[in-house]
């Protein structure tokens, strides 16, 4: 036997989709306008179908699907580089937009891409046998970072992932290593760039940039310095 899972996901008008779809480098194998718009777009094994809906409000779905693959980093750059392409910037808010690519406290290495109909993909890659998310560490920073990255990515609540930095870092007995300072201040750029929140956002990434880091915490730190850059383009 071979089974073989589509998704099929709502739009409010397919073009916008398809273009989106194209400009990733997918091919649109199917197309029908009327009487009921309906697309089918693919690229390798990834297949995803279309239906429009005209009263269907892309800022409020809830729409989504897993997308798994071998090579999240390969892919993850790949579709960075044709949005940025076909945008003229990686678009990072708003519809469409993809995310950053993270490990997850659920044993997996993903982003999440949303298009211009609100359907998330999450493509992801597991980097463990176990899905189940790993308990919160102990220590204040490290649990505000866990909590946060949850909330951001896995809820989608970036009002509450901001929450909870804000807090972590108003702490006044506390202080957080660089490193937890620099993803801190990162994640909060990043669900403030989401939020629309530019001031906040410009205000994160003059701290993160200030972080003074060695030689072995750079290292350490090295993909969200690399999201430090992508956010700064």
């Amino acid at each position: 036997m071979s089974e073989k899972t589509i998704p099929v996901l709502p739009c409010r008008t397919i073009q916008p989709v398809l273009d989106f779809y194209t400009a990733l480098g997918f091919e649109v194998t199917f197309l029908q306008k009327s009487p009921n718009p309906y697309a089918v777009v693919q690229r390798d094994g990834m297949q995803f179908h279309f239906f429009g809906m005209k009263h269907y409000e892309p800022a409020e779905s809830f729409s989504t699907c897993i997308v798994q693959t071998d090579d999240i980093d390969g892919l993850y750059e790949t579709f960075r580089g044709r949005l940025k392409e076909a945008y003229g910037r990686v678009p990072n808010r708003g519809l469409p937009r993809i995310g950053p690519l993270k490990n997850t406290s659920h044993g997996v290495r993903q982003f999440l891409m949303s298009d211009p109909g609100g359907n998330c993909i999450r493509v992801a890659q597991p980097t463990s046998d176990s899905q189940h998310h790993r308990q919160a560490p102990k220590e204040t920073f490290a649990r505000a970072l866990h909590h946060a990255g949850l909330l951001a990515d896995s809820k989608e609540d970036p009002e509450a992932a901001a929450k909870i930095i804000d807090r972590a870092l108003r702490l006044p007995d506390e202080r957080p290593t660089p490193v937890q300072l620099l993803r801190l201040l990162v994640l909060r750029a990043d669900v403030a760039t989401r939020l629309g929140d530019e001031g906040a956002a410009t205000g994160a990434l003059s701290a993160a940039s200030a972080v003074a880091l060695t030689v072995e915490e750079r290292e350490s730190a090295r993909e969200d310095l690399e999201r430090l850059a992508q956010l700064s383009e």
